[in-house]
Order: structure tokens, then sequence, then C-alpha cells
């Protein structure tokens, strides 16, 4: 189990204590905010595209979206989410549970600045039902992320 291995590697860390789980799921940004009482920009999101032959992580802040144009000028690619399958084959985690923590080797993970804004974040630890908070620099620290800008905010519904 993925969020077994999270443990294990925050153990490592020293920090396994600050480990959440909820009795419901927190596999949307929306269940997590609620499951957390906090708002939902403050979930850090975890997507996951292919990149070659492998793939990578971007970790952004819950009420953001990948700005196509921004992703192309940065990676010389287009953005293209892995299916269900291959997110938990290549990352170990399942969707809903995907985060930046006990990855595969060469699995790169990157940090959108959107979550700079906010003196902590909450991403999942490998598990639909589960987040820890942590700081930007602790999340930086502990994903091996690049910081990097390829987001843009999710415009609001009209009503």
């Amino acid at each position: 189990m993925s969020i077994e291995k999270v443990r294990a590697e925050f153990e490592r860390w020293g920090i396994a204590e600050r480990m959440l789980e909820f009795p419901v799921s927190s596999a949307t940004v929306e269940l997590a905010a609620k499951a957390l009482g906090t708002e939902g920009a403050r979930i850090a999101k975890t997507l996951s595209f292919y990149a070659g032959e492998g793939c990578m992580l971007v970790v952004t802040a819950g009420d953001t979206k990948i700005d196509n144009a921004k992703f192309k000028a940065r990676f010389g690619m287009k953005a293209k989410m892995l299916s269900a399958d291959d997110a938990l084959a290549m990352t170990g985690h399942a969707v809903g549970g995907v985060c930046p923590f006990a990855l595969p080797e060469g699995v790169k993970v990157y940090l959108d600045v959107s979550m700079q804004r906010f003196p902590t974040v909450f991403p999942a630890v490998g598990s639909a039902n589960s987040a820890i908070e942590l700081t930007c620099e602790e999340l930086a620290r502990y994903s091996g992320g690049e910081w990097v800008d390829v987001c843009k905010p999710i415009a609001p519904v009209e009503a």
C-alpha cells in the first residue's frame, strides 16, 4: 500500500506522526478541503503527466489548473495526464492519493509557485483519505521538487 511506503519514508525524516488520515475521502480538492476544514486553494494537488518514456508530477494549489502555454514553454511538450492505470503503475500511487513522496526512481517532481502564497499546504500522502500539513520549504525538501510557474487560476463559475 502506497501510504505505508510514504509512512516509512516520513519515519526516516522524523515527520510520520504529522500524517493525517480521515474516515472520509480526501481524493479531490473539494473533499480534502472539507476533511481538513480549510480552503480548497491550500490543498496541494498532485497532477501526473507523461514525460517521454516515464512520467513527471506537478504539485499545484487547489484553485489552479495547468496553463498549457506555460507548460509547453517550460517542458517542451504538451501536457498529457496519465491514465489511472498508468498513474498507479508509474508513480506507485492510485489516483486520489498520488503524491510527491515515496516515488520510483526517475519520477521528477515540480512544485508550482501558486502554493507559495500560503504558510502551509496539504498534499496527499499516498491514499485517498490522507494528507500532511507542510510549509512550502518542507514540501520542496521532502519531495525533492523544483519550483516552476506552469499554472493559472481556475476561472470562477458564473451563477
